[in-house]
């Protein structure tokens, strides 16, 4: 059973920092790419940021400069560094992990940024 614990979520005035982290646990059969997701109220879930294996990375335009993913492959852990948070970016985020046979999610936590 694979379970994915996210941390680092909160209540945060504009143009202040967060930083996520999500780990990973279980049989996993080896991760693959990594992503942080998030969902705004009425909104569909948007892909934020995703990281290769490799460590290459992709960000929506929406957070370009002003987020960065990161992972730490021992610790089969994945984290986003929130800087210059605007109230817009307020939304439940969720990382994700696809694996050669499985997507995986973690259950979300809130970032609320008041203006």
């Amino acid at each position: 059973q694979v379970q994915m614990v996210e941390s680092g979520g909160g209540l945060v005035q504009a143009g202040g920092s967060l930083r996520l982290s999500c780990a990973a646990s279980g049989r996993l059969s080896g991760i693959n790419a990594m992503y942080w997701y998030r969902q705004a109220p009425g909104k569909q879930r948007e892909r934020v940021a995703t990281i290769t294996s490799a460590g290459s990375t992709n960000y929506a335009d929406s957070v370009k400069g002003r987020f960065t993913i990161s992972r730490d492959n021992v610790k089969d852990t994945v984290y986003l560094r929130m800087n210059s948070l605007k109230p817009e970016d307020t939304a439940v985020y969720y990382c994700s992990v696809t694996t050669s046979y499985n997507r995986y999610w973690g259950q979300g936590t809130q970032v609320t940024v008041s203006s």
